[in-house]
């Protein structure tokens, strides 16, 4: 069964990670797929694997015209969009000690502003019963050292999750929140030895999750096998945040 047959995604952030896995899991499942990120041999990348069934755009979400550009070109090619994933994000590092307001401002301007003025911009095109899918994490809940800003965006998106059901329930447009807890991608090929034994110590399942596991979790929220599911956080995170 194809769960997003004849479906239109966007998904920001889309060319490496866990948005590339989410959309190479879209396609798989019958949708096209609008795929936004900055490096453009990436998205030529994500165009050779997925031909026909994407259309990539070289974006920088916290830009006000990438951001105008974006939402008219699927106004173009398709007219129309059925689901939303917000993935475009950043992680520094930085203790309350080292933080600073150039810091502050480039973690909430991706991570929170451009993810709101996403979703803004999508609802002229939004169909009825259409899902969007804000990828958070589990550091919006739990404390981490050197990633307090990082954590506090995480814990935006989730309240602007519940706040967001609410005003566009009677839309007939679902939100909902997928936080993933550490996830084998490019960011943690970096991590040293000592800190993902740590990581790995605290996680139930005992391992690092992979990006295929959170795009099926997106692949549920954004279906409609999750209809009935508003305003609800899925954490995907081996049980770490859970006991």
């Amino acid at each position: 069964m194809s769960l997003l047959k004849a479906k239109i995604v966007l998904i920001t952030g889309g060319n490496s990670g866990i948005g590339l896995a989410i959309a190479q899991r879209f396609v798989a499942e019958g949708a096209f797929v609008f795929v936004t990120g900055r490096r453009q041999v990436e998205l030529e990348q994500v165009k050779r694997e997925l031909k026909d069934n994407v259309c990539v755009i070289q974006a920088d979400m916290t830009d006000s015209d990438d951001l105008q550009r974006v939402f008219k070109t699927i106004h173009e090619v398709k007219g129309r969009l059925d689901s939303v994933v917000v993935n475009a994000g950043l992680s520094e590092y930085a203790t309350l000690a080292s933080s600073d307001s150039a810091h502050l401002d480039r973690t909430f301007n991706l991570n929170v502003k451009a993810a709101l003025l996403s979703v803004q911009q999508s609802l002229p095109l939004m169909t009825t019963g259409g899902s969007m899918v804000l990828i958070g994490s589990i550091a919006g809940f739990i404390g981490t050292e050197g990633y307090g800003t990082y954590s506090a965006s995480k814990a935006a998106l989730r309240s602007y999750a519940r706040t967001w059901t609410k005003e566009l329930a009677p839309l007939g447009i679902r939100v909902n929140t997928l936080s993933p807890g550490p996830i084998e991608t490019a960011m943690f090929a970096s991590v040293s030895d000592e800190m993902r034994t740590q990581m790995t110590s605290a996680i139930p399942l005992g391992r690092l999750g992979k990006p295929e596991e959170v795009a099926a979790a997106a692949l549920f929220l954004a279906s409609d096998e999750s209809r009935y599911i508003a305003g609800a956080e899925l954490c995907i995170d081996g049980g770490m945040a859970q006991v």
